[in-house]
């Protein structure tokens, strides 16, 4: 992608990554898609585990049944190893999806995927303490289901929210 967070429309260009929340319990793992042209959260997933089928194979199955993106569409990322897991990379193959890589450790590559952990965690995951899994997960959905993709203003947009 060379740094190029830019698209004028919809499903173009996904970006992901995968950040951890602690809980009681242990640790949560989740995986995020946004899309380029709005910042919204495409898809998401939370599981206890970083296996591939539980983290980015799991959210890429559930966006592309919802988004059903376009032949040629990218997909970036960070060279983590579900990312270059063969079955996740297959099933971006097998639907005409261009994959991206960032260099590793170099958190630019990836700013749009990174800067959504940022704010996920300084706006509500920094400020709480998760007793269960389920508390986080309750937390997490209100934050980008209810707050994120709906009500927050974005700077791509004008500074205003997705749904205006």
């Amino acid at each position: 992608m060379n740094r190029n967070f830019k698209t004028d429309a919809p499903a173009k260009a996904w970006v992901s990554d995968l950040t951890y929340i602690s809980t009681d319990q242990g640790w949560l793992y989740l995986t995020t898609i946004l899309d380029l042209f709005d910042h919204s959260i495409v898809e998401w997933s939370m599981f206890e585990d970083m296996k591939v089928e539980n983290t980015v194979l799991k959210s890429w199955k559930m966006a592309k049944r919802n988004r059903k993106p376009e032949k040629g569409m990218i997909f970036h990322s960070d060279q983590g190893v579900q990312y270059i897991a063969e079955n996740f990379q297959k099933g971006l193959t097998k639907n005409h999806v261009t994959q991206s890589m960032s260099r590793k450790g170099n958190y630019w590559d990836n700013v749009v995927a990174e800067n959504f952990f940022k704010i996920l965690k300084s706006e509500m995951v920094d400020h709480k303490y998760y007793y269960s899994f389920t508390q986080a997960r309750n937390d997490i959905f209100e934050f980008i289901e209810v707050w994120y993709n709906r009500k927050r203003i974005h700077s791509v947009l004008g500074y205003k929210p997705q749904n205006n």
